[in-house]
């Protein structure tokens, strides 16, 4: 069974292993590293982001979406960024406790926060630890701005938190729906709720007086791309209520790469050559790139900063 890399605070690392708990029942093909983390709060290094503190009490994540932006941060922990990152999920068991210290009124100025940068604060894990639930209650209870970003309709059991925090402006939820083709869906992101529940839920908390957002993303060249794909998934969203809708290209960092066109070898060997063109000396796809992509010479845009794991 893999261990933590770094799990002694004496060797200067991110947490203490605790113990491992291998999943059963639902959670069955898991295994749980219950960590003790040294801090919850991460700063955001740079201004590119419209928030600056971020909480992330899980790491690695179950819905195993091919194109994660986030399975390189498992290397950091001596995991592999394929199997591991979906299957080896770090629990920081003390993330509650640590968010009612770290944003006491005598330390912490109320900046707004952000939870869903790195891996889904409602993966499956949350329905046994309920962590995300402890630390928004800390965050309403203290009114402290923050946003939620999740492939999950598990959110929906927090709609009372979520209700009382839009009654003071101080929260918006915004879901990942990359496209409503099933086929799709299952292949890209298979341990994630339907598409349609995740439109279900943006019109209930909608419905709730809850503001809303959807993040087209990943849109992925070849497979959800099309303009009438793209605008299927809009017109649902607007439909249920969200406030705003942003499309957002696939791109492919390192270590993504490499898992995500060694899946696309296995499921859609006819896209690779595309795919070798498109991302060739690139992580973007230039910005005035639309419809179905095809491989074409394009300048490579300015590369933005990685988001902070935590």
């Amino acid at each position: 069974m893999p261990e933590l890399r770094w799990s002694a605070p004496s060797e200067g690392g991110l947490f203490e292993l605790t113990r491992l708990v291998p999943g059963r029942g639902q959670y069955r093909g898991l295994t749980f590293h219950e960590v003790e983390a040294k801090t919850i709060l991460n700063r955001v290094p740079g201004n590119f982001l419209p928030f600056d503190w971020t909480i992330n009490p899980y790491r690695g994540c179950s819905h195993a979406c091919v194109y994660c932006f986030a399975r390189p941060t498992h290397e950091y922990l001596g995991l592999d960024t394929g199997k591991d990152f979906d299957t080896e999920i770090v629990v920081k068991i003390n993330a509650v406790e640590l968010a009612r210290a770290e944003t006491s009124p005598a330390r912490w100025s109320g900046e707004s926060i952000a939870m869903g940068t790195n891996t889904d604060p409602y993966q499956p894990a949350e329905g046994r630890y309920r962590l995300t639930r402890g630390i928004l209650e800390i965050l309403v209870e203290r009114g402290n701005p923050f946003t939620i970003l999740t492939k999950s309709t598990l959110a929906l059991r927090d709609i009372d938190l979520f209700g009382e925090a839009a009654r003071h402006d101080k929260v918006t939820v915004s879901f990942s729906i990359g496209t409503l083709d099933p086929e799709v869906w299952r292949q890209t992101e298979p341990g994630t709720p339907h598409p349609l529940r995740r439109v279900e839920a943006i019109a209930r908390l909608s419905e709730a007086g809850v503001p809303t957002g959807v993040l087209v993303a990943p849109v992925i060249p070849g497979l959800s791309d099309s303009p009438e794909q793209v605008a299927e998934v809009e017109a649902a969203c607007r439909q249920a209520g969200a406030g705003s809708v942003h499309a957002i290209r696939l791109h492919l960092r390192p270590g993504v790469r490499e898992h995500f066109m060694g899946w696309l070898a296995g499921t859609h060997p006819e896209l690779t050559r595309t795919y070798e063109e498109l991302y060739r000396d690139r992580v973007y796809l230039p910005r005035h790139a639309s419809g179905r992509y095809r491989p074409k010479r394009q300048p490579e845009p300015a590369a933005q900063p990685a988001l902070p794991f935590g």
